[in-house]
């Protein structure tokens, strides 16, 4: 059987056509829940870079995955002056590449909409951390400042590179 019978529309049988059912292997495709996890996973192991990378500049992660009303936050770092909101982006190579290649940065994916969402994710949790009872429970920041953090893995999940865009809005 022919690849074309294999996946041919099946007429109505009043027309005396033959059915014929694909009897080819099923595709070798994760399910989609285990798909989402991998996403989740791979978005997960991104946001640990990305905070370690942080931390070894000097910054304290005050959040991770902070929810808001309006979505949410990846990372939120703060190193005595500074108030950080960072969205991390991750992205994996595939065996064959080996190599990251352009099409393969995560930070070209940013897109204007992504700014205007971090900046309203920011002030609703100022305003939140303003609104508890604790009134030193936000951090006092002389600046407050948006970056972006690209994360690129190899198919084995080891960094290949890590590029942070600091002020990236």
């Amino acid at each position: 059987m022919d690849r074309g019978d294999a996946f041919r529309r099946i007429a109505p049988l009043s027309l005396g056509v033959v059915q014929r059912r694909d009897t080819s292997p099923a595709p070798t495709r994760r399910p989609a829940a285990r798909e989402k996890d991998d996403r989740r996973w791979l978005g997960r192991l991104g946001e640990d870079l990305a905070a370690a990378h942080l931390e070894r500049l000097g910054f304290t992660v005050l959040g991770r995955n902070v929810r808001t009303r309006y979505g949410e936050i990846d990372l939120i770092a703060f190193d005595g002056r500074t108030l950080v909101f960072a969205e991390v982006k991750t992205r994996r190579v595939s065996r064959r590449d080996r190599v990251a290649q352009p099409h393969h940065d995560p930070l070209a994916s940013l897109r204007p909409r992504q700014r205007v969402r971090l900046r309203r994710l920011a002030v609703a949790w100022l305003s939140r951390e303003v609104s508890r009872t604790d009134p030193e429970s936000r951090p006092r920041a002389e600046t407050i400042r948006f970056d972006a953090v690209g994360v690129v893995l190899d198919a084995n999940d080891r960094l290949l590179r890590l590029d942070h865009l600091e002020g990236a809005w």
